[in-house]
């Protein structure tokens, strides 16, 4: 090819090229008769090449051309005056005669001369983006129901406190502490406060602050950049960013180490973040929603919590009563998760037996409304007629030797060191094996968490799977 020429693209090339593309594209010529109809077009529109050749794209009776209706005819078209139309979401008719949700772009084509010859249109399908966009909404008006104020079960006084301080919580854009033993529904409280407070139509993330080591809570909460370490091939946004505008709710907040402290510290004085590997500082608008099982002002006295911290997430404070103190709502709670659990098996179990309710009463609940909810689930599998009873409910509920007593005199937390305090090495022992080493088993039937289960092997050295030797005392 000679020096400063262009290559013309081989006509045989442009229509493969034309079909391979994803967007439907069509050319019109001056006179506004279709003379190009790709692949994709054919696929959106629901016309063949051949049904739509020479004839106007008026046929597509596209609902918004420009700013208003497609024209009837060519020359009374808006692309001759704007001489473009740029990503116009509007809809088609397709061959069918439904309507088909669309991008739109068109740019006028003219010769060396100005003359008008022609009109090149592209058409993106826009269905999968249209329901994808009404599954997220779906989403969050479920998200919203699930966390309606009405929805946290309760008539006893202690929760009809936790109901007016959540009203509270909700009407301002302080940070909240909620406190509460393992399953009482402090994630519950949480979401009520952010979907019923005027964040309510922005995101809510949830990190827990246990579950990660401290490099990758950093990274979780913050964000990183490219190279900030082994691994981190890309730039990522943390959780503070990514829920801007919302709420971010910091579970097991007691669990943080110190160095993640002062960095949450900055968060709560500042509103800025700043991602692990550089040095720029990032404002956020954000709400702080932090939870915790553990007595964080005893932690403060031992020198394991930051003072200065503490104060700053105890601005609003909700303690979540435990179940053992608002034990006539327990009922209340039974019902609601038979009514649930029936629409899930479909089976048609209409209450407890009295034997079985007053076994419910009589419990002290160490794992609280999650244990709750548990044993009605455990109930389900086991029943076979229209009534729970007794020995459907788990083996702790009918063995008192297998249940954990727990009491906080100032606050009726469970913390790290109290939790799970009635097990013994024997004990854990036969749970597992009447579970089948089933750990996840374990602490649901026992209303702890599966770490607190590992962390008790651990501890007693019991091995990950039966022994001959797992049989024996303490």
């Amino acid at each position: 090819m000679e020096k400063g020429k262009q290559e013309i693209l081989d006509p045989r090339f442009a229509g493969f090229l034309l079909d391979s593309m994803a967007d439907g594209v069509f050319t019109l010529d001056d006179q506004g008769r279709i003379t190009t109809w790709n692949a994709a077009m054919e696929r959106i529109s629901g016309y063949t090449s051949d049904e739509a050749m020479g004839r106007a794209c008026s046929m597509l009776n596209f609902n918004l051309c420009i700013e208003k209706d497609c024209p009837t005819g060519v020359n009374a078209c808006g692309i001759y005056t704007k001489g473009a139309v740029d990503a116009k979401e509007c809809m088609l008719k397709h061959k069918d005669g439904h309507s088909v949700p669309v991008l739109k772009s068109a740019r006028l084509v003219k010769d060396e001369a100005e003359r008008v010859i022609g009109i090149v249109e592209t058409v993106t399908d826009l269905t999968e983006l249209k329901m994808a966009r009404r599954r997220a909404e779906e989403f969050s008006r479920r998200l919203g129901e699930i966390h309606r104020l009405d929805n946290i079960i309760g008539k006893s006084h202690n929760m009809q406190q936790v109901f007016a301080s959540i009203r509270a919580a909700a009407a301002s854009e302080a940070t909240i502490l909620v406190q509460g033993e393992s399953g009482t529904g402090k994630e519950l409280v949480a979401g009520a406060i952010h979907y019923n407070g005027v964040r309510s139509d922005r995101p809510m993330a949830a990190v827990n602050c246990s579950a990660l080591s401290e490099s990758l809570l950093e990274s979780e909460l913050f964000g990183h950049v490219k190279g900030a370490f082994t691994g981190a091939i890309r730039d990522r946004v943390g959780r503070f960013e990514g829920a801007a505008g919302g709420t971010i709710l910091l579970d097991e907040i007691g669990e943080v180490s110190p160095f993640i402290q002062v960095k949450l510290l900055r968060v709560l004085q500042e509103r800025e973040i700043e991602r692990v590997g550089e040095s720029r500082r990032r404002k956020i608008d954000i709400r702080v929603i932090a939870a915790t099982n553990q007595d964080l002002y005893q932690l403060v006295r031992e020198g394991k919590f930051r003072e200065d911290l503490y104060y700053r997430l105890k601005v609003f404070p909700i303690l979540v009563p435990p179940l053992r103190e608002r034990k006539e709502d327990i009922p209340l709670l039974t019902d609601f998760f038979i009514n649930q659990q029936n629409r899930k098996t479909g089976k048609q179990i209409r209450s407890l037996s009295s034997t079985a309710m007053r076994l419910f009463l009589d419990h002290p609940w160490p794992g609280n409304v999650r244990e709750l909810e548990n044993a009605v689930e455990h109930a389900f599998v086991l029943c076979k007629g229209g009534e729970i009873d007794i020995f459907d409910l788990p083996v702790e509920l009918r063995q008192a030797k297998y249940q954990t007593h727990i009491s906080n005199p100032d606050l009726g937390l469970m913390d790290s060191r109290s939790r799970g305090a009635g097990i013994t090495k024997a004990g854990l022992i036969e749970m597992l094996n009447h579970c089948n080493w089933n750990k996840a088993e374990v602490a649901r039937q026992l209303g702890v968490s599966r770490t607190a289960i590992w962390k008790h092997m651990k501890k007693w050295q019991i091995p990950l799977s039966p022994q001959p030797d797992t049989m024996g005392n303490d």
